[in-house]
């Protein structure tokens, strides 16, 4: 198939359904929300051509029933699905569903959300590529990962073969830590998604998270949109991403750029992809992480530092058509940063959800600055969902001046009603290692209470 659809389903909530609701209406693509009874009011639910209310405000009971989002786009006439990021976005049996009842999923292939849904598969794979891996590999059972700590040696990595968003996940140190975390991670990892399997690997201390957009077709095309990186982080959850890392030498971010693409080539990848990486610090060696096969939350800053729009890509190739760039064509200007406005507040024992009333949001509106958000005055910000509020992206001619740009913008922004992460986003792009970008994965968790106590 290579026309565009008439009518998608935007199997989504929150600010991604807006985004895709605004690629649809330049793309002249008719849109159906498909939206919990919590969310009828929503600001995307005013922006869609049609709302269909999909089950009870709790996501188990609306945006992850997959069958409900079928039927919701058959019975309006939808003749594609995009599930957005999160909820059912790596859900391959809602993509083999849609495929059977004639839908166009935009997502990549079954095949591909299987193979890289799966850690362990994940990593096969990268390594058929000539992709480096961190030593380890999935165990059964607390006694196999005992086995193989005494190949390995401490610290280790536990973590779950399935899922993200640092479920899952414990770092061990001795074996008295690893026989106690095991059925702990294990159980967290069925909770989450269903498949209790863990795996075991090197513990990296000073590593840098960086990751590739990678975008294929059916044409056996794939390309690279530049890297980002996101290590600053509080227990595995992102908070701020850049494009592009200022971390890489020219020859360190050409192997990266290559590993990502190799490994997309070796499976035919077939639409949008993130390819992820950890970076040692102290050995400047690249290990492969996981794969994302869908859009990411922070592909905004990608965006701005390739003028390429990504979601309405990522339509076009899931309708066949080949990708609209070629990596020729692909120019890189300037640097764009992220940052990501929750509904949390900062304490000493992390960042807290505090749902509530927005009585006032007033967002910043500078020349290089783009906020991507679904709130507004009077919104209230529903406790079934997780707390991003906004993503503030800076885009400027270089690091500093995108750096100096984001606090400007964070400076102007109005939020009255709910706490925020605003302030420790200014706190952190004051901070002189963040500006000498030696910011790694572990260092907001060991800096944040003293960080809180300098705002305070």
């Amino acid at each position: 198939m290579t026309s565009l659809p008439r009518r998608l389903l935007v199997a989504q909530r929150g600010e991604i359904a807006l985004r895709i609701i605004g690629a649809c209406d330049a793309l002249g693509i008719e849109t159906v929300l498909a939206a919990s009874a919590a969310d009828l009011d929503s600001l995307p639910a005013r922006r869609a051509g049609r709302t269909v209310c999909v089950g009870e405000a709790p996501a188990t009971q609306s945006y992850l029933l997959a069958d409900a989002m079928v039927h919701a786009a058959l019975a309006t006439g939808c003749d594609a699905l995009h599930p957005g990021y999160g909820f059912l976005s790596e859900n391959a049996g809602l993509a083999r569903t849609c495929a059977d009842e004639g839908l166009i999923f935009v997502g990549p292939s079954a095949r591909h959300l299987v193979g890289f849904g799966d850690k362990v598969t994940a990593r096969r794979l990268a390594g058929q590529a000539g992709v480096p891996l961190l030593p380890g590999r999935s165990v059964d059972g607390v006694g196999d990962a005992l086995a193989v700590a005494e190949e390995l040696g401490y610290p280790l990595l536990l973590k779950a073969a399935h899922g993200g968003g640092g479920k899952g996940i414990r770092i061990v140190r001795s074996q008295a830590e690893l026989r106690e975390s095991f059925p702990v991670a294990a159980s967290e990892a069925v909770a989450s998604f269903g498949d209790g399997r863990l795996y075991v690997e090197r513990y990296v201390a000073a590593g840098k998270h960086l990751e590739v957009q990678i975008a294929g077709d059916r044409h056996a095309t794939t390309i690279h949109l530049g890297e980002r990186e996101c290590s600053l982080q509080y227990g595995y959850q992102k908070l701020l991403e850049e494009s592009p890392s200022p971390s890489l030498t020219p020859r360190e971010r050409a192997d990266l750029l290559a590993c990502a693409v190799a490994l997309g080539g070796e499976v035919g990848y077939d639409n949008l992809g993130t390819v992820e990486f950890l970076f040692d610090v102290q050995r400047r060696e690249l290990f492969f992480l996981e794969v994302n096969p869908r859009i990411q939350v922070e592909h905004p800053v990608t965006e701005a530092v390739t003028g390429v729009d990504l979601v309405q890509e990522q339509i076009r190739i899931a309708c066949g058509q080949p990708l609209s760039v070629a990596q020729r064509d692909v120019a890189f200007d300037g640097h764009a940063i992220e940052c990501r406005v929750n509904a949390q507040i900062p304490t000493a024992d992390g960042l807290l959800p505090r749902p509530g009333r927005i009585d006032r949001w007033e967002p910043p509106d500078l020349p290089g600055v783009r906020v991507d958000s679904h709130c507004f005055s009077s919104y209230l910000v529903p406790p079934y969902y997780d707390a991003l509020l906004a993503k503030v992206i800076a885009h400027a001619g270089d690091r500093p001046a995108a750096i100096a740009l984001m606090r400007d913008a964070l400076d102007a922004f109005v939020v009255d009603g709910v706490p925020t992460t605003i302030s420790l986003h200014q706190t952190v792009l004051a901070h002189p290692a963040f500006a000498a970008g030696e910011v790694t994965t572990s260092w907001l968790d060991e800096e944040l209470a003293d960080l809180l106590m300098e705002t305070a």
